[in-house]
């Protein structure tokens, strides 16, 4: 079988003795092609040709905006990929199944690759799709979003301080917001659900939204691959609401559930954000310029992922 393993040397763990460790695992039974990415958007061209070349699986060693590239990269062209965590988080891996430290997750996919019923070894899963790009398990808007943009900024420091930078970072972004009880946005799911005041919305593919170190942050317990996607909203910023949803989607999987100033909605298929001023988005982890009005689709049965053997698929 020929693999083709793009790496993103700037990602966490992605270091050089790491990416010929796995290399060295992974041709002992397998030819494979290494290629690294340069900058950012690269990987959406080196998945395309080398799915065009005729390689039978695409992995990414790297953080979850590089495997989202490489998915972006191979759509419509029948194309199975993986995910190797190789970045700080690495949500969609772990979402699947993998461990997180990058070798054992490489022998996991050997041992998933082996197996001989590929439906034990194969998600065919939905995507969300945003203006021309498609996210793998998240969209942030507003708040969400504009602490992804600082963090992107900052993309040495990124690198060692990880968790902790996102943390300072969102606190920092409350402490300034002055503007944190105006609404920023309007969204609409294709049902008719309507809040005219957000300040933060999250349409999401999988649960959890991410992790801090080991401790998952569930915001939406029922969102999964294979249905459409779950949306949380909050209204307001300010303290009591903010806290208490955060405290939520730390201390388990219940999710946050619809109150005076949070919302949330499931199987949508398509969401209208209109922005009361411009505001900023973001697709599994990567920034996006400010916009004043985005559509958010839900598109099945459009990637496939090699996961491990034997992990319980989604219920249908």
């Amino acid at each position: 079988m020929h693999l083709t393993l793009i790496v993103n040397p700037f990602a966490s763990t992605a270091n050089v003795r790491v990416r010929v460790q796995i290399e060295r695992l992974l041709s002992e039974r397998h030819e494979v092609t290494v290629v690294e990415t340069t900058k950012s958007g690269h990987a959406i061209r080196l998945a395309h040709r080398a799915v065009a070349d005729g390689t039978d699986v695409v992995l990414g060693l790297g953080g979850d905006g590089t495997i989202n590239e490489i998915a972006n990269g191979v759509m419509g062209m029948g194309a199975t990929i993986a995910p190797l965590p190789g970045g700080s988080t690495n949500v969609l891996a772990r979402a699947i199944g993998y461990p997180n430290d990058p070798l054992q997750a490489a022998a996991v996919f050997l041992e998933a690759l082996q197996h001989p019923d590929t439906s034990r070894n194969r998600i065919r899963a939905g995507v969300g799709r945003a203006g021309d790009r498609i996210f793998l398990f998240h969209a942030g808007i507003g708040f969400d979003a504009a602490i992804v943009s600082r963090v992107e900024r900052r993309g040495p420091l990124k690198r060692y301080a990880g968790h902790a930078l996102f943390a300072a970072i969102t606190a920092d972004n409350w402490l300034r917001s002055m503007r944190r009880r105006e609404p920023w946005f309007r969204i609409e799911s294709d049902s008719g659900d309507v809040i005219d005041d957000a300040q933060l919305a999250v349409a999401l593919n999988t649960d959890p939204y991410t992790f801090l170190g080991n401790q998952p942050l569930n915001l939406a317990p029922e969102a999964r691959l294979d249905r459409p996607l779950s949306v949380v909203a909050l209204s307001s910023m300010a303290p009591a609401p903010a806290l208490k949803a955060g405290l939520t989607a730390l201390s388990g999987k219940s999710g946050i559930a619809t109150g005076r100033s949070t919302s949330h909605w499931s199987d949508v298929n398509r969401l209208t954000v209109r922005g009361h001023r411009p505001f900023p988005y973001q697709l599994d982890g990567e920034s996006f310029d400010e916009v004043e009005e985005l559509t958010i689709d839900y598109l099945p049965d459009v990637v496939t992922f090699v996961a491990p053997a034997g992990l319980e698929k989604p219920s249908s």
